[in-house]
């Protein structure tokens, strides 16, 4: 939760709404902030009705989680309103992020069937005192954390707590954790009772999920794609980077949570479909004045790049695929062709390494012209002098 230049204002990011204090009672009120959280929705059919549709509502709560509830309360609710939910123990709090037709849209993305479900109710519309129990419990998560990390590190166990999220009546709370193995935490769980007097739920998650749930900037600038809009975590390999031709360095290819970057699944599709278009050059070229190796690939554009000097990139001839998959069959053949240089002008390839730009003369203002003035002023004067001489 970030505080701003007015203190009676407090955005809460992880749960996507608005508080602000009352002056005169002191009381909160909460507004929901569309966009401002984790995973946000977008009700792209909104205003349109569909006949049959029970009252199912999308129900968001701290960072990530959220559940599809129905609405039991004869309340009139729509997209924005604090509800008082049901829960395994006692109730909790949560804001409606969606509604109408587009709820089935979202249980059909989650594998949720509308008649094999049994779904949990919505009470009611949050009161004044519901938010303020809803807020102090709120306020307890950060200090609860620290401690929690104090506790399990003076047991022992191989274990790091990401994140707490209390339960909206306060009596319960959720201890979100990442470990490498299996942890024994039952005494933990005795301890973490009698330390916070609450009910603990323990929920493994992994590193992708960590990033996800606290957030962040990528190496692109943009927000973490795990904390905008990605739920489903699909297996990475290096692979995916060898087809790209892109460079193994693990530094690069890493994102905040350590492990290979989500988007670099991306473009595995296109490029694979590229390659397959892409011939396959085990041994160099041969022309009638030399032979000519490939040096460079680029891939998308069905370019290939090759020389008469491996080691070398100062002179390379682009050819199409066509054109090397033509040249490969007259090899075949026993048949070469007269040379690249015909037709094919020399150039440098579009590649650029990322070495140049740690260059600090970059930086350096180009010199030469000045000079170049002073010292033809300069011979010019040497000049007059050896004639009045």
């Amino acid at each position: 939760m970030a505080n701003f230049e007015n203190e009676s204002i407090k955005y809460d990011c992880f749960r996507g709404c608005t508080v602000v204090i009352d002056e005169t009672t002191g009381e909160p009120e909460c507004t929901y902030r569309q966009g401002c959280c984790k995973l946000g929705d977008h009700n792209w059919l909104k205003g349109v009705t569909q006949a049959g549709v029970p009252d199912i509502l999308e129900v968001r709560f701290k960072n990530t989680r959220k559940g599809i509830y129905i609405n039991d309360s004869g309340q009139s609710i729509k997209q924005g309103d604090l509800v008082v939910v049901e829960a395994a123990t006692g109730h909790d709090l949560g804001i409606v992020t969606l509604e109408g037709p587009i709820v089935l849209k979202q249980m059909k993305n989650k594998g949720i069937s509308l008649e094999n479900t049994e779904f949990k109710k919505i009470y009611r519309k949050a009161k004044n005192y519901d938010i303020i129990k809803w807020q102090e419990a709120i306020a307890r998560e950060q200090e609860t954390m620290i401690k929690a990390r104090r506790i399990a590190a003076e047991m022992g166990l191989e274990m790091k707590i990401g994140d707490v999220e209390f339960q909206g009546d306060g009596t319960k709370a959720i201890f979100y954790y990442i470990a490498d193995g299996r942890v024994d935490f039952r005494q933990l769980i005795k301890v973490f009772a009698e330390e916070f007097r609450i009910r603990i739920e323990m929920k493994q998650i992994g590193a992708r999920q960590e990033a996800g749930l606290i957030g962040g900037l990528g190496v692109c600038g943009r927000e973490l794609c795990c904390a905008n809009y990605v739920t489903n975590f699909q297996s990475i390999s290096t692979s995916a980077a060898r087809c790209q031709d892109l460079s193994l360095n693990p530094q690069k290819l890493a994102g905040q949570c350590g492990k290979l970057k989500c988007c670099l699944n991306y473009e595995v599709a296109n490029y694979l479909d590229a390659q397959s278009r892409l011939p396959k050059v085990h041994e160099p070229l041969e022309f009638q004045d030399g032979i000519a190796y490939l040096v460079k690939t680029d891939i998308l554009k069905e370019i290939m790049y090759f020389s008469y000097d491996k080691s070398s990139l100062a002179d390379v001839y682009p050819m199409t695929a066509e054109e090397v998959l033509e040249v490969i069959r007259m090899n075949r053949k026993g048949i070469k062709p007269e040379s690249l240089k015909e037709d094919i002008e020399p150039m440098a390839p579009e590649f650029i390494t990322a070495v140049g730009d740690d260059s600090i003369s970059r930086f350096d203002k180009p010199r030469g012209k000045k000079s170049g003035r002073k010292n033809h002023r300069r011979r010019g004067g040497d000049k007059k002098k050896d004639a009045q001489q």
